[in-house]
């Protein structure tokens, strides 16, 4: 199994950010099989959406309503308001997914993308893990 880490620069925004291109040129030239996309933090995901169309926005709009970020609801309270919800969310949009890749070539649909799913504005900086399994 190949594997490789990256950093991402979320800065203190709560939003989607996509990791297609990044996922995309670790895969090229590897041939079919399964790259593993994962985060290894408390409060963040990832996720297949559409990007650019408002589905990005839609998706962290539809987790405020889900996980409201109201501090009397959470027991973990520590961080910036709503902090809690942030350790909530990965039961939802769990922190890693696999997808095939067929020659080289991530295998999305016409409007899928990868993001990283980040409702944390504490931690300006999340680190993803790449792993391939060739097939």
């Amino acid at each position: 199994m190949e594997s490789e880490v990256f950093e991402v620069r979320t800065g203190a925004s709560r939003a989607a950010f996509d990791l297609t291109a990044d996922v995309a040129r670790f895969v090229a030239g590897r041939g079919d099989g399964l790259v593993h996309i994962f985060v290894p933090h408390a409060t963040a995901g990832v996720a297949i959406v559409e990007v650019g169309a408002g589905s990005d926005i839609d998706l962290m709009s539809r987790l405020d309503e889900l996980l409201p970020r109201d501090d009397t609801l959470y027991r973990h309270r520590h961080g910036s308001a709503g902090h809690g919800a942030d350790h909530v969310m990965p039961a939802f949009i769990a922190p890693s997914i696999s997808v095939p890749t067929i020659e080289g070539n991530l295998a999305l649909g016409t409007w899928q993308s990868i993001v990283l799913v980040d409702p944390n504005a504490d931690n300006l900086v999340r680190t993803v893990r790449l792993s391939f399994l060739a097939g």
